[in-house]
C-alpha cells in the first residue's frame, strides 16, 4: 500500500491507483468531464488538474498515477482557479442553451418547455404539476400576465411566439372544472411546528403561504379586506379576471392548510410585535401603503418601503422577512408570485437553524440571437402551423384541440440533459464566467432521425467516451472523431447516421455523454394520451 496525502488528508491507496480514484475513497469530489470507469483516462478536458508534491506544474489527476509519500494539492486557490479557466474554456464555444429563453426571462422561471411537451402529449396532469411548481396562481396569471416569456421565445423570429400565457391558462382552467376533491393540491411536508403569519393576500402573500405550507409549515395569512386576493380581486376588472377563477385558486392554497384572518388590519387589529411573540416567523406582504409609519412597523423601511436585504427578503429583525410591495412597486403579479416563493425559501431556511440565503441563482449559458439555418436546425420535425389564436376568443381561451396543437409549436430550445449536465453543474460550483473566453461560437446544428439517438456538436467536448464506448462494444461501424481543433465532431464511416455508428452501445454513450450532446428523441407514449371530455355549455375546457 501507498501512503499519501489529498489537502493534508492522509490515506493508503494500492499501486496503481489514479489521485483522482484517491480522492473519491476520501469522499472527496474532483471534477471531470472526459473520465468515465472502465475507460482510458483520454486527457481531454484539464478539468480534474490538481498539483503535486509542490510542483508549479498542473497535472491532469484521471492520469496521474500516486506514488508513495505524494503530497496532492486539490481544493487550493490556485487549483480551483485553473479549473475554472479549462471550464470556461470548453464554454467559450459550447452551442447550446441551458435552460429556454423563455425560462430565463420569465419572473417565475418556470419549466416551460416541459409543461408544453406535456400538454403535446396529453399529460395535463402533469402539465399543471409543472407550471405549479413555480406558480400557484396559473388561471389566475393566464388572464392577467403581459407575457414577457413570449418574448424569449426562440420561435418568436421565425413566426410568432408559441402562446405559452394560454397554455398555462388552460392546464389551470382544465383542473378548476373538476370536482374540488378531484383538483391537483400540492402535497404539503411532514409538520414542522413551526408557524408563521403572513400580512397581506395579494399575490405575494398567497405564493408565500402556498410554499411554506409545501415545506410543513403552519400558515396564517392576515389582511384588512373582506376576502383574499389583494390587488388581484379590488384592482384588477372583473371582466379580465373573472372572481370565481381568483376564489378556485384560493381555495386550493386553503386545502393545502392555510388558514385565513379577514378583516385584520395590521396596526389597527394586529401588531408586528404581538405577531412575532406568537409565531416563528412573519412575512410583510401587504402591498404599498403610504404612511409605512401607522403600521407601528418595528422593523427598517425607506421611502419606497419595508427595507430587506436584497437576496434573501430578510428584514433587521431575524424573524421578520417582507416582499412584494412591501419593498417596492410591484408592476407584473408573475413577479409578486416569484418574490412570495423566494422568501418563502429564505423563511423556510430561518426555520430550520440554517443560513439564509435565498434561493441561488443557476448557473446558464445562452447562444443569443441565431441565424436562419440555426433556426431551422431548431424547426426541423416540429410544427409547422401558424400562432393559434382561441376559435371563441381570449376570454374563452383555448379548448382542448387548439391547447395540443399549439404546444405542439414549442421547439424544445432547452438542454436535455434534464439538469443532469456535469459541465452546468461544474460550470455553477467553480462560479465561472461564461463569457470570459467568448468569442465566435460554433454554428447550432442538430443530427439525427426523428426518434432515434440525436446528435448535437456545438456541445461536444471531444471527451472521447463515446469513441471508446462503441469500440470496447465491437460496433461494426462506431465513431470517431472528425475534423481538427474547434471544428472537431463525432461522425460515423460512410456518411451513415449517429445512431447507426452507436448500435447497441446508445444508452451507455448518451449515459456518458458529460454535456448532453448526445440525447434519445423521445416519440410520444400513446398512453400517455388521456382524452378529455369537452363541455359545450362552460365557458372552459372540462375534464
Amino acid at each position: 500500500m501507498l501512503r499519501i496525502t489529498i489537502d493534508n488528508q492522509p490515506l493508503e491507496v494500492p499501486e496503481g491507483t489514479t489521485v483522482l480514484q484517491a480522492a473519491q475513497r476520501l469522499g472527496l469530489e474532483i471534477p471531470s468531464l472526459c473520465h468515465r470507469e472502465g475507460c482510458e483516462a483520454e486527457n481531454a478536458c484539464q478539468v480534474c488538474v490538481v498539483r503535486v508534491d509542490g510542483n508549479p506544474r498542473f497535472v491532469p489527476s484521471c492520469s496521474t498515477v500516486v506514488r508513495d509519500g505524494m503530497a496532492v494539492e486539490s481544493e487550493s486557490e490556485t487549483v480551483r482557479a485553473a479549473r475554472r479557466t479549462a471550464i470556461e474554456l470548453l464554454l467559450s464555444d459550447h452551442a447550446g442553451d441551458c435552460a429556454a429563453p423563455c425560462k430565463s426571462v420569465c419572473p417565475a422561471h418556470m419549466d416551460i418547455p416541459k409543461m408544453s411537451d406535456q400538454i403535446r402529449r396529453r399529460d395535463f396532469r402533469g402539465a399543471l404539476e409543472t407550471v405549479k411548481a413555480d406558480i400557484p396562481l396559473p388561471a389566475v396569471l393566464g388572464r392577467v400576465c403581459p407575457a414577457p416569456c413570449e418574448a424569449g421565445c426562440r420561435r418568436k423570429p421565425h413566426d410568432a411566439p408559441v402562446s405559452i400565457c394560454l397554455l398555462k391558462r388552460f392546464v389551470a382552467d382544465v383542473d378548476l372544472e373538476r370536482e374540488p376533491d378531484q383538483q391537483f393540491t400540492p402535497p404539503t411536508g411532514e409538520s414542522t411546528g413551526k408557524r408563521v403569519a403572513v400580512i397581506g393576500s395579494g399575490p405575494t402573500g398567497l405564493s408565500a403561504a402556498y410554499y411554506l405550507r409545501q415545506r410543513g409549515h403552519g400558515c396564517v395569512v392576515y389582511d384588512d379586506h373582506a376576502e383574499p386576493g389583494g390587488a388581484l380581486r379590488y384592482a384588477v376588472p372583473e371582466d379580465v379576471l373573472e372572481r370565481d377563477i381568483l376564489d378556485g385558486e384560493v381555495d386550493v392554497i386553503r386545502r393545502m392548510g392555510v388558514v385565513f384572518e379577514m378583516n385584520k388590519a395590521l396596526g389597527r387589529d394586529i401588531t408586528l410585535d404581538g405577531l412575532c411573540a406568537e409565531f416563528d416567523a412573519v412575512v410583510l406582504a401587504f402591498g404599498k401603503v403610504d404612511a409605512l409609519d401607522a403600521l407601528g412597523l418595528t422593523v427598517q423601511t425607506g421611502a419606497k418601503g419595508v427595507l430587506v436585504h436584497r437576496t434573501t427578503w430578510q428584514t433587521d429583525r431575524p424573524s421578520v422577512f417582507a416582499a412584494g410591495g412591501a419593498v417596492r412597486m410591484a408592476k407584473l403579479a408573475v413577479r409578486s408570485v416569484n418574490e412570495g416563493k423566494v422568501v418563502a425559501a429564505s423563511v423556510d431556511q430561518y426555520l430550520g437553524g440554517r443560513e439564509v440565503v435565498g434561493v441561488p441563482g443557476e448557473f446558464s449559458v445562452n447562444m443569443g440571437r441565431l441565424d436562419e439555418d440555426e433556426l431551422a436546425e431548431l424547426m426541423y420535425g416540429k410544427s409547422l402551423s401558424q400562432r393559434t389564436t382561441p376559435a371563441g376568443g381570449l376570454g374563452r381561451g383555448f379548448n382542448l384541440d387548439e391547447a395540443v396543437d399549439e404546444s405542439a409549436r414549442c421547439m424544445q430550445c432547452s438542454c436535455t440533459c434534464g439538469g443532469d449536465c456535469r459541465m452546468r453543474r461544474y460550470a455553477g460550483q467553480y462560479e465561472c464566467e461564461p463569457d470570459r473566453f467568448r468569442g465566435t461560437r460554433r454554428k447550432f446544428k442538430r443530427v439525427y432521425r426523428p426518434g432515434q439517438v440525436v446528435y448535437e456538436p456545438g456541445k461536444c467536448i471531444a471527451c472521447g467516451l463515446c469513441v471508446q464506448i462503441t469500440r470496447r462494444a465491437g460496433e461494426p461501424l462506431g465513431v470517431s472523431f472528425v475534423g481538427r481543433g474547434f471544428d472537431v465532431e463525432v461522425g460515423v464511416p460512410f456518411g451513415r447516421t449517429i445512431d447507426s455508428g452507436l448500435g447497441k452501445a446508445a444508452a451507455e454513450c448518451v449515459a456518458a455523454c458529460p454535456t448532453g450532446a448526445l440525447y434519445f428523441d423521445q416519440p410520444d407514449d400513446p398512453k400517455r394520451l388521456v382524452p378529455l371530455r369537452v363541455s359545450a355549455n362552460t365557458k372552459r375546457t372540462s375534464a
